[in-house]
């Protein structure tokens, strides 16, 4: 896609999720939001902000994020960046690990397990 920004992009540039939820190719993976180690605030929460923003200004309509990303401050960088949400924005997150530390990650994939909370 060089020269173009996503907003820019053809009808091919997309996909369906399930068939009938429909985003660009091209999304935003929020995993290095929080601090080093996935874990804590960011050193620059302030341009953490603006990532976010400029993300979807450019024509990102599909953010993947989880609970353990932080834990947890990846959602709400996306939250006091994005609220309220674009109607055509798609935002997906995930579970299955808990969080002890930076850089550590506990596989937690079953239904009894509770979360990291």
């Amino acid at each position: 896609m060089t020269g173009r920004t996503l907003s820019e992009s053809t009808l091919s540039d997309t996909f369906a999720i399930g068939g009938d939820l429909t985003v660009h190719r091209l999304g935003y993976g929020a995993m290095q939001l929080p601090g080093a180690g996935v874990w804590g605030e960011p050193a620059d929460r302030a341009g953490a902000l603006a990532v976010v923003r400029a993300a979807v200004e450019q024509g990102v309509d599909f953010i993947d994020t989880a609970d353990s990303y932080g834990p947890f401050v990846s959602e709400q960088i996306i939250a006091e960046a994005l609220h309220p949400y674009p109607e055509e924005l798609v935002i997906a997150t995930k579970a299955g690990f808990t969080r002890t530390g930076p850089g550590e990650w506990t596989v937690a994939g079953r239904p009894a397990t509770s979360s990291s909370r």
